[in-house]
């Protein structure tokens, strides 16, 4: 045969070692060994400067011809070979049907979403409804509107993250409010509830996100005595039928008079005898007040005609309470065993 004798034999050693291969590695141990740096036909192809002028262009011409034919019988061979493999993993990656099945565990609403649930269906029983809106806030709705002075504290850069001059973080759901009744007529009565950032130091009772809910009712003849009522109905419904509350004089820009407002201790019945309310027999729930006749000229309403009273509370303060929980951090590390605890409380 014309050519050089080794190609023909590292050709037909090639053809039948790539025929004979079992693996895609086996395969390319043979491409690795015929075809690499150091394979045997680029070491033929190297040595053609020791070979005679004049049958070099015939030996580089063979080689190369067989470099192609080994190419193409390993393309095709690496199909077969990797069609095989599939095949094989399939096989025995397919499940055991006679295996007994895996439990999934159960899920279990948030404690947070949990109270939430309740505190709307109370107030809805009221004839409450809910109003939702916006947490960037502008500077109007989130101060100016609700009778905050130009220089009141909660305006400093210390309590509020501002996104801009006139936008913030809302740092209440007092916006909501405002919202509602610029849109709609007395009455009113709604919750807003949501959630609302302050720069706080993250810590076992603080948190720079938390979760509000407030109350509003805009009425003819709307009095504290309505307010006080409501309040006792919720702390019934909420901590239990022996609960009651009390009011301490306090001061907020958007109410007059204004007063926070405790629970009876629901642990000891009021009587100051355990650690969960601090030996006082109250526990510290929100602040509360009759809206401030500024607040109303603000959306348009007449003092003179209409008065109202609002209220507001942490949602994730009385969820703290209300399953004795001592670290607010846990309701965000998504951590499972503490929230499947709550997988088998029955839902409201």
């Amino acid at each position: 045969m014309a050519g050089d004798p080794r190609v023909q034999e590292v050709l037909e050693r090639a053809l039948a070692e790539v025929a004979g291969a079992r693996s895609t590695s086996d395969l390319e141990q043979v491409r690795v060994r015929v075809l690499g740096r150091s394979g045997q036909l680029t070491t033929v192809l190297r040595s053609l400067g020791s070979i005679p002028a004049a049958e070099r262009p015939k030996v580089g011409e063979q080689a190369n011809r067989a470099k192609v034919e080994v190419e193409a019988a390993i393309a095709a061979r690496l199909q077969t070979l990797k069609a095989d493999e599939h095949r094989l993993t399939l096989q025995a990656d397919r499940p055991d049907l006679s295996l007994p099945g895996r439990r999934v565990p159960p899920g279990a609403v948030h404690p947070i979403t949990r109270v939430t649930e309740e505190i709307i269906e109370v107030f809805e029983g009221l004839g409450f409804s809910v109003a939702e809106g916006p947490e960037v806030e502008s500077d109007y709705y989130n101060f100016g509107a609700l009778n905050f002075p130009d220089d009141h504290p909660a305006r400093d850069m210390q309590d509020t993250f501002h996104l801009s001059a006139d936008t913030l973080l809302r740092t209440h759901t007092s916006p909501v409010q405002i919202r509602t009744m610029k849109a709609q007529r007395p009455p009113v009565r709604v919750i807003c509830l949501g959630k609302v950032y302050r720069r706080d130091i993250l810590d076992a009772t603080h948190s720079p996100m938390f979760h509000q809910v407030e109350g509003l009712a805009v009425d003819r003849h709307i009095t504290m005595a309505d307010l006080k009522a409501t309040l006792q109905l919720f702390a019934r419904e909420m901590f239990g039928p022996t609960s009651g509350v009390r009011f301490r004089p306090s001061f907020f820009p958007f109410t007059e008079p204004s007063a926070e407002f405790d629970v009876r201790c629901f642990k000891c019945g009021g009587e100051g005898a355990c650690r969960f309310c601090k030996s006082s027999g109250w526990l510290e729930i929100g602040g509360s007040g009759m809206v401030h006749p500024n607040v109303l000229r603000n959306v348009g309403y007449d003092p003179e005609e209409v008065t109202g009273w609002a209220f507001g509370m942490g949602i994730d303060r009385i969820t703290l309470l209300k399953y004795e929980i001592d670290d607010i951090r846990l309701f965000f590390d998504n951590d499972l065993r503490f929230l499947q605890q709550f997988a088998g409380l029955p839902g409201r």
